[in-house]
């Protein structure tokens, strides 16, 4: 029997509905807070509400929060938008990549990393089995002491390396998994090094049709969307509407590359919405509307008059594939 472990219990996999695969709610990573990037704080629990409820209104129905316990979670307040709006969200255990474990470790994670003074020392004195402890008890027990329990587990990397700290949560958040069968997401900075990651992850014997490989537009490469897909795995594009990277139809047509393949059920999308400045409600934004309401008709437009039937792929893409994507398979 399979099941999605949400903030407020577990579900079947066909109540999850429409899903966003990769969000942040509201976080204070400390990594930015001690620099004063006050746009990656998303600091009011209000204002991210209001963004979910827009995204809600306009039929969405889960979203998973992508935020782990090195980017200041909050997760009472991200349960209590949950309840307040009676939508699922899907909670996250694991870990980030390297650069933030410079940051200064917050006063409320000292019950579970001790008085290390960075996140770098505190992974490098602990063993292993230590990290996957952790782990197993946030997916278990609860987030950071909560009762709310994480529903996949992640680990990071970062532009074209792998740093031993990183292998070292790689391995950890692998054998998590392996006891708690939670699904496995990954971050790739710039969409690097996931190749390199399925190595590491096949070593730790880990069933790679478990895993979303997050960032894959942001390397916009359909060679290397295939040697990923074949693994089984999923690949998340996940930086709809942020230009800056490429334009809608570079990420529009890596996705139909997949679909042309034969890859169409491994394929989620989302927003990585991290910034005040994406947020319609804290800062004028896009906002957590966008691609339901706006970016989901462009996509079956465009997909349509490429010979593509649209209207199912969105379907896969949002509601069939996070279904599987994100079920613990028992």
């Amino acid at each position: 029997m399979s099941f999605i472990r949400t903030l407020k219990g577990d579900i079947k996999p066909e109540e999850l509905g429409f899903t966003y695969s990769h969000e942040h709610i509201v976080c204070r990573p400390a990594y930015w807070a001690e620099r004063g990037a006050d746009d990656l704080l998303l600091d009011d629990k209000e204002k991210s509400k209001l963004d979910v409820l827009d995204f809600k209104n306009h039929g969405g129905r889960s979203i998973v929060d992508a935020t782990a316990i090195d980017y200041g979670r909050d997760v009472q307040a991200v349960k209590e938008i949950s309840d307040e709006l009676d939508i699922h969200i899907v909670g996250t255990a694991g870990f980030n990549k390297s650069f933030l474990w410079d940051a200064k470790i917050k006063e409320e994670l000292k019950p579970i990393i001790g008085n290390y003074n960075t996140y770098a020392e505190w992974i490098d004195a602990a063993s292993i089995n230590e990290l996957t402890d952790i782990v197993i008890r946030e997916v278990e027990e609860g987030l950071e002491g909560t009762p709310f329990k994480a529903g996949q587990v992640k680990f990071g990397t970062g532009y074209n390396r792998i740093t031993p700290l990183e292998e070292k949560t790689l391995r950890a958040v692998a054998r998590a998994h392996h006891e708690t069968k939670a699904p496995m997401h990954s971050h790739t900075e710039a969409g690097t090094m996931g190749l390199e990651q399925i190595e590491l992850l096949k070593s730790e014997g880990v069933d790679l049709s478990y895993m979303s490989f997050g960032h894959m537009d942001r390397n916009p490469d359909p060679y290397y969307h295939e040697q990923i897909a074949k693994t089984g795995a999923f690949l998340s594009f996940d930086g709809i509407a942020k230009i800056k990277y490429a334009p809608e139809s570079t990420r529009i047509a890596c996705i139909l590359e997949l679909v042309k393949k034969g890859y169409e059920d491994q394929i989620l999308v989302s927003g990585d919405t991290a910034r005040k400045t994406y947020y319609k409600h804290y800062d004028y934004g896009l906002g957590l509307e966008y691609i339901i309401a706006k970016w989901v008709p462009r996509f079956i437009d465009d997909a349509n008059s490429q010979g593509f039937d649209g209207e199912k792929l969105i379907r896969k893409f949002f509601i069939d594939n996070p279904a599987r994507c994100f079920a613990f398979k028992k």
